[in-house]
């Protein structure tokens, strides 16, 4: 009696593993398609973004610019200023169009689960690890990696992400093998890392390898005259999707938007 009840938690430990196994792929999946979609969705010439301000069409320009080069760009600006979108623009107008866009919200995560994020693992790393995985470094091969939020990384982290600059290798949390990779990064931040540098917060050399091309992205109160278009796209957008006939803004609320300390 006591070898069959073995033998069967033997045989339901076996079937959860595969289920769990299963599970983590379909979610990997998932993920993929989700980034697929976003990846599509910007590409065009403006990256999704709109505007006919000055402050505008010099953001584009410098990022037509730098997109041309393979060197690491550093956005700044306040949140919703548009640097993921804007990342995603100076991607699909590189070389490496080809190649995959992947972002990471680096103050999203644990210092554990974002370095398995960045560098995946190896089956048996860690408590849970039960398959390998490639991380974001690796499936952004011959693409573009967006950090964002570089600023909150720990000295630790951004020790690691120092190696990848520099030697443009790393390895699997639990790995013993380097894995070389050709990744072009664009790290973003609305924190102010040159001060966060001087007190010692945040590395010297790490921020110099980001640092290369820095853009900063005007808020929306640096560019009034963009409201209109913005406001339009946006209505137009949900009213479509909610299968909904729509004249725009009325005048008045436009104009209370057009005077708002944004």
């Amino acid at each position: 009696m006591s070898n069959l009840l073995f033998e069967h938690l033997v045989g339901l430990q076996s079937t959860q593993r595969r289920t769990l196994s299963i599970f983590i792929r379909n979610r990997a999946l998932l993920e993929e398609n989700a980034q697929l979609r976003e990846e599509l969705f910007g590409r065009t010439e403006t990256g999704g973004m709109s505007g006919k301000s000055r402050a505008f069409q010099d953001l584009l320009e410098l990022a037509r610019a730098v997109a041309l080069t393979d060197a690491s760009v550093l956005l700044t600006g306040e949140t919703g200023t548009g640097k993921e979108r804007t990342a995603r623009l100076i991607h699909q107008l590189s070389p490496r169009r080809g190649g995959r866009f992947l972002g990471v919200n680096c103050g999203a995560l644990a210092e554990s689960l974002l370095e398995s994020e960045l560098f995946g693992h190896e089956r048996g790393a860690f408590s849970g690890a039960i398959a390998q995985k490639k991380g974001k470094f690796e499936q952004a091969d011959g693409g573009t990696l967006f950090l964002d939020e570089i600023g909150e990384i720990s000295p630790a982290m951004q020790i690691k992400l120092l190696r990848v600059l520099q030697e443009r290798e790393f390895q699997r949390v639990g790995g013993q093998h380097d894995i070389k990779v050709d990744v072009r990064i664009i790290a973003a931040t609305n924190q102010d890392l040159s001060t966060l540098v001087a007190d010692r917060k945040f590395r010297q050399d790490l921020f110099y390898r980001l640092h290369v091309f820095p853009i900063r992205l005007p808020a929306l109160r640096e560019r009034i005259e963009d409201i209109p278009i913005i406001a339009g796209q946006i209505i137009a957008r949900h009213a479509a999707a909610q299968k909904k006939k729509t004249t725009g803004l009325h005048p008045e609320a436009l104009e209370i938007m057009m005077k708002y300390q944004w």
